[in-house]
C-alpha cells in the first residue's frame, strides 16, 4: 500500500480527520499527518489511530537554531510520501496553494511537491466562500500549475472536476451540498470520508504494478 500524507487545514470539516485517517490506515496505507495549527482546533492528535505521526509547524525548525546538515522537514516528507491528501482544504490554504505562498509546514510541502506524484484535494468552506470567483480562479491556477498547461477557456466551478479528472496529477474531490456547520444550506461541505477514501483507492489501483 501507499505512503500517504494526510494534511488538515482550518475548516470545521477537520473534525472528520480522525475518521479519514482511520479509513486510510484500515485500507493498509501508512499515514502521516501534517496539521496546520488552525485545524487542531477541531480535533486532537490523540483521536487519530495509535502511532500516527503528526507534524506541526513548530516541527519544521526545532531546537535553538539551524545547523548545517539538519533535515528540512517539508523536503523529507515530500521524499517519503507517494500521495498527498489535503482534507479538508479550506479557502485560505486553497488561495495559498494557488498563489505559491509558503508560510507554514503544509504550504512549504505543497510548494516543494513533485507533481509526478498525485495530490488529492477535498475543499470545504461556506457556500458563499465556495461561490466566490476567487475559488474558481484558484482551482484553475492549481490545475494549470500541475498540468503544465494554460487554463482552458471553458473553465468554471461546474467544469473544474472534469478538467482535473482528464488531465494532471491533482485529483479534485468536490464538496457537497448540505446543511453546513454554520447553519447555512448549500454547496461547500467536504465530501464524505468514503468518497475521499475511494479517490485514494482508485489511485492506488491505477498505480499498482501490473501482475
Amino acid at each position: 500500500m501507499a505512503r500517504i500524507i494526510l494534511a488538515t487545514t482550518g475548516s470545521v470539516a477537520a473534525v472528520r480527520a480522525p475518521d479519514l485517517c482511520s479509513a486510510l490506515v484500515a485500507a493498509g496505507h501508512r499515514v502521516e499527518v501534517v496539521a496546520t495549527e488552525p485545524s487542531l482546533y477541531f480535533y486532537r492528535p490523540a483521536d487519530l489511530p495509535a502511532g500516527t505521526p503528526v507534524h506541526r509547524d513548530a516541527d519544521e525548525w526545532p531546537g535553538e537554531g539551524y545547523a548545517r546538515g539538519d533535515d528540512v522537514l517539508h523536503i523529507e516528507l515530500r521524499r517519503r510520501a507517494e500521495l498527498l491528501v489535503v482534507a479538508p482544504l479550506d479557502a485560505n490554504t486553497l488561495a495559498k496553494f494557488a498563489l505559491g505562498l509558503c508560510d507554514n509546514l503544509l504550504t512549504c510541502l505543497y510548494r516543494a511537491w513533485d507533481f509526478a506524484r498525485p495530490v488529492v484535494l477535498a475543499p470545504a468552506m461556506n457556500t458563499l466562500m465556495w461561490d466566490k470567483p476567487a475559488t474558481s480562479r484558484h482551482l484553475a491556477q492549481i490545475w494549470s500549475d500541475a498540468a503544465g498547461r494554460e487554463i482552458p477557456a471553458d473553465w468554471s466551478l461546474a467544469t473544474a472536476e472534469d478538467h482535473f479528472t482528464r488531465e494532471g496529477s491533482v485529483i479534485l474531490v468536490p464538496p457537497q451540498s448540505k446543511r453546513l456547520a454554520c447553519g447555512d444550506v448549500g454547496m461547500g461541505a467536504m465530501s464524505e470520508v468514503v468518497g475521499i477514501a475511494e479517490a485514494v483507492r482508485a489511485w492506488s489501483e491505477r498505480s499498482a504494478p501490473a501482475p
